[in-house]
């Protein structure tokens, strides 16, 4: 089976958030802006499978990952850039640089499939972890849906401030006005707008892991089981943990 079912946890889970998963789950096998549902699945796969690489444990035990050369454990036959964005986004994100980036990106990679490979990524690890949290068993990866890539850029996104071109909200076109609606389009959310799909899918799932946006700052109210100031002490912790700048 590769479809979400909650049932077996010894918690109590949302209904909503079950669903919010089962969205992303779908969402994972069909084709993308930029990649075949086979190769969205094949992205998938490879992230379960680096936290095994051995290249990996080594280089993460360097005092610099570019000190180790090797190859990395691979179970697809995805290129080998894709494989290097899986790798090191899944063991070793703190040390990512824009030089790293830049030479993915020469490589022969486009800016917009990196986006959407860690989109993809990020689906992954977040049922992953919320199952391995709970102790329930994480779904086996969906069969991938035929077709292909729609292939549609946003025609306002621009370098500014970011390694990847982003969507800054004055820029938005009637195909990608509603990715920063009810929000400040904040980073996390900017961070995927040159594949506007993968914002939307992010933002589905943060609402329902987290908080809606216009929530965030309603710190009069109290929408989970647990109070405001519980959950952001719990994301700074977390956060802390992982070296995250939240």
């Amino acid at each position: 089976m590769s479809e979400i079912d909650y049932k077996s946890s010894n918690y109590e889970i949302r209904a909503d958030l079950e669903a919010a998963h089962q969205r992303a789950w779908a969402a994972l096998a069909k084709p993308g802006t930029w990649l075949t549902g086979a190769e969205r699945i094949a992205v998938a796969r490879e992230t379960r499978h680096a936290p095994d690489c051995e290249l990996c444990q080594r280089q993460n035990a360097a005092l610099s990952p570019s000190a180790v050369e090797g190859t990395h454990d691979s179970l697809t036959d995805l290129p080998a850039a894709y494989v290097e964005i899986i790798h090191r986004v899944t063991n070793d994100p703190t040390r990512l640089s824009k030089s790293w980036f830049e030479g993915v990106i020469a490589s022969g990679l486009a800016e917009t499939v990196y986006v959407e490979i860690v989109a993809v990524i990020g689906i992954v690890h977040s049922v992953d972890v919320f199952c391995r949290t709970l102790d329930i068993s994480a779904p086996a990866l969906p069969a991938p849906v035929s077709g292909q890539p729609t292939r549609i850029r946003p025609v306002g996104a621009k370098h500014l401030d970011h390694w990847v071109a982003t969507l800054a909200p004055e820029d938005l076109t009637p195909g990608d006005a509603d990715i920063y609606a009810d929000s400040n389009a904040a980073n996390i959310y900017r961070a995927l707008s040159l594949v506007p799909d993968e914002v939307r899918t992010f933002r589905d799932l943060d609402d329902h892991l987290y908080l809606p946006a216009n929530d965030i700052f309603d710190i009069e109210t109290d929408y989970r089981a647990i109070s405001h100031a519980q959950i952001e002490l719990i994301a700074g912790r977390v956060s802390a943990n992982n070296q995250c700048l939240y």
